[in-house]
């Protein structure tokens, strides 16, 4: 199978309450005009981006029953949902992420606790 931009990202699976984020590109001028190299901007410690892929949420555990032998063993993964959707612009602490790089391309797994804050569009 040929990756293409589509596709390359389909297979990856996120776990948990993290999430995959895409930085957003930095702007390349300052306030006053000043032009600065990308690694400047990459360095700060509350960065931005865009939420590519999301966990299921927090997992919380199954009631305790009384389970006897014969009975079957059905035991279902259920989750808190996250707050953050794929989509979002996310800003978050830098230093609660982790860079990885897939397929050439630069990304962050960033958990839900090191998101500050989250910008949804949304229809009125």
């Amino acid at each position: 199978m040929q990756l293409t931009a589509d596709n390359k990202l389909k297979n990856l699976i996120v776990v948990g309450d993290r999430v995959l984020i895409r930085l957003k590109k930095p702007n390349e001028k300052t306030g006053s005009g000043l032009y600065l190299p990308p690694g400047v901007q990459e360095k700060e410690k509350v960065q931005q981006g865009y939420i590519i892929k999301a966990g299921p949420g927090y997992p919380i555990p199954s009631p305790v029953e009384e389970h006897e032998p014969w009975m079957e063993n059905d035991e279902k993964v259920r989750y808190v949902p996250l707050q953050a959707k794929e989509g979002d612009l996310a800003i978050f602490l830098l230093s609660g992420a982790h860079e990885v790089v897939y397929e050439g391309e630069k990304y962050f797994i960033v958990s839900q606790g090191a998101i500050l804050m989250l910008e949804r569009e949304q229809d009125l």
